[in-house]
């Protein structure tokens, strides 16, 4: 999914600074859980989410504040409105990411999978505290690049982006190899089965030395 971030085109507000940003615990996957469905209903792909509580709980990282870089694949960031607000104890929305790495820069980066802000919490400036956040958390790792994909026809996404000094990457195309159906099967998997399997016909396994 691409991250959705409708424009606040006002500097970073008191709403903003006074929120609450921190990483999830195992606790918030109903949380998490139920803010990727209203994302995959905004972008009109609810019947392509399969995640489950159990399957985030299995895959996510959640960091305790004395060790941030606890192993998982992913982390999540979740952002509350102020005690002064309304609403204060409901998520107002998730940045959802994970490390990435550039050969040409020998650096690590991070690669935002999902932004989302919760329509009713929008033009607070939300969505640009979490991508603040997650500019210093990449810089705190001795990152270079922080990136992120977006749909083509969310343009106020594009337009909100550009306006914080984003750049579309025009020379890529993205590419995807998807359907892990069969996967780690081999030769037996058959034809029937997903694209990385028929895609792992070609590979004979890594030596570990």
């Amino acid at each position: 999914m691409a991250p959705t971030a409708p424009p606040s085109t006002t500097p970073p507000s008191s709403t903003a600074a006074s929120a609450t940003v921190r990483f999830a615990t195992e606790a918030d996957v109903p949380t998490i859980l139920a803010l990727i469905h209203e994302l995959a209903a905004y972008e009109k792909a609810s019947s392509a989410v399969s995640a489950t509580e159990s399957s985030l709980r299995n895959t996510l990282s959640f960091p305790a504040s004395s060790a941030p870089d606890k192993p998982g694949y992913a982390r999540t960031l979740l952002i509350y409105p102020s005690s002064l607000d309304d609403n204060e104890n409901e998520c107002a929305g998730l940045a959802l990411y994970f490390h990435n790495y550039s050969t040409w820069r020998a650096a690590p980066g991070i690669y935002l999978e999902d932004l989302f802000v919760r329509p009713k919490f929008r033009g607070r400036g939300y969505g640009r505290r979490l991508l603040g956040e997650l500019a210093l958390e990449t810089k705190r790792v001795g990152g270079e690049r922080l990136e992120w994909s977006v749909l083509k026809w969310n343009e106020p996404s594009l337009k909100f982006y550009h306006s914080l000094g984003a750049r579309r990457m025009e020379g890529w195309v993205a590419m995807r190899v998807d359907d892990l159906k069969g996967l780690g099967e081999g030769e037996q998997g058959g034809e029937e089965g997903g694209e990385l399997e028929r895609l792992g016909k070609w590979g004979i396994g890594v030596e570990w030395r």
